[in-house]
């Protein structure tokens, strides 16, 4: 049976995220940093966490915001976040947005699906299946339904 959220036992299970790093930012080991959330409602159970309505956590210069976000936990560990609807990953330099995600934190893999869009400046890439790698910071992009990605990039010398 689920309980109301606390705010002590979600904030101990945010803690266990992994750092959703980039380029431009010194990384923050996971478990340290402080780690913010907000949500209409939300429950923690022994099993995980759910965040519901204009979900987001936020550690360090990095944001996952959603309709609803929800966690898994097995022995003790964070293993996986789940965002649906109106997904956004956002870092200082880029912008993901989708449908849906999934943190798989053994593999460092966000994993976003549903006409994903991801932003760098004015660079634009979309398709409709993205694997981005937080340790890393590599991305893959594969096609939307017609199995084509579609993409726009300035040169940064701007031709020069």
């Amino acid at each position: 049976m689920s309980r109301t959220l606390t705010m002590a036992g979600l904030a101990l299970a945010l803690l266990a995220l992994p750092t959703m790093g980039d380029a431009q930012t010194a990384p923050v080991a996971a478990g340290s940093g402080a780690v913010s959330y907000g949500a209409d409602s939300g429950e923690y159970t022994p099993a995980g966490f759910a965040l519901r309505g204009r979900a987001e956590v936020v550690q360090g210069q990095n944001r996952l915001r959603a309709d609803t976000i929800n966690g898994m936990v097995a022995d003790g560990d964070l293993r996986r976040v789940e965002a649906s609807g109106n997904v956004y990953f956002v870092t200082p330099d880029q912008t993901i947005r989708g449908d849906r995600a999934v943190y798989t934190l053994a593999s460092d893999e966000v994993v976003m699906s549903g006409d994903v869009i991801l932003t760098q400046g004015q660079n634009i890439l979309t398709g409709g299946r993205l694997v981005y790698n937080t340790r890393t910071e590599t991305a893959q992009m594969e096609g939307a339904s017609n199995g084509r990605i579609r993409g726009v990039f300035y040169p940064e010398n701007g031709g020069n």
